[in-house]
């Protein structure tokens, strides 16, 4: 009973903080301009900014909502509040709050998971600032170094070697399973190139088709069993 009132007492109290500090981000992330313009002296043009919404604004909406959907329910609430807000979820939240879960070995939707999850993210976006804050200061002398045609196959590979190395980990677990979805995806991706920048709507598909076939997989193995 302890315990249950703690965790309730602890999921109030994230849920409490987390909208707050929601909306101060907010807040200051459509604010900024608007402050910045006033300090320069030019405002920034409304009707080109509700034109560069229309554009793309509406397919990041959806995308948005996906994310959400997705990402949540393995990350918890103190995991969601700090990822969200923190942002870079694909290329570094996600991938460190599932290496977190693998090696310590919780199970999404668990109290144990969603700790896990807070503190890896937390980890990671402390680790982020430190990064950022010393390749700000040393941007100028390794700019050259950043900069030249040895190292440039190596940083434009590294968001698909973390991933690729990220995915194994799961692919492994069922071979099978993971190999149709991966080969029609990649399929789909080679024959229309456009949709490569739409991965977070990709999801829906893909996911969908998975649990499909999981599903499938399920209902043959049963009835053998009987």
């Amino acid at each position: 009973m302890d315990k249950n009132a703690y965790l309730e007492k602890y999921n109030k109290g994230t849920h409490i903080l987390g909208r707050c500090v929601s909306a101060v981000a907010f807040l200051m992330l459509v604010g900024a301009p608007f402050l910045i313009g006033k300090i320069i002296g030019g405002m920034p043009n409304l009707s080109a900014v509700a034109k560069g919404f229309i554009s793309v604004g509406l397919i990041w909406t959806v995308s948005s909502v996906v994310e959400f959907l997705v990402y949540t329910p393995m990350l918890g609430a103190g995991g969601g509040y700090l990822a969200f807000i923190t942002g870079n979820l694909i290329n570094m939240k996600i991938p460190c709050a599932m290496n977190a879960k693998e090696m310590a070995g919780t199970a999404s939707g668990t109290t144990e998971n969603e700790i896990i999850s807070t503190l890896s993210i937390a980890a990671s976006s402390l680790t982020t600032i430190v990064v950022l804050a010393l390749g700000v200061l040393l941007l100028a002398p390794l700019q050259p170094l950043l900069q030249s045609e040895t190292l440039a196959p190596a940083f434009a590979n590294v968001v698909p070697a973390l991933f690729g190395a990220m995915a194994y980990q799961y692919f492994r677990k069922n071979i099978k399973l993971a190999m149709i979805p991966l080969v029609i995806m990649s399929i789909v991706f080679v024959l229309v190139p456009s949709l490569i920048s739409q991965t977070s709507i990709m999801i829906i598909p893909s996911g969908a088709l998975t649990i499909g076939l999981a599903y499938l997989i399920y209902r043959r193995t049963e009835g053998q069993n009987k």
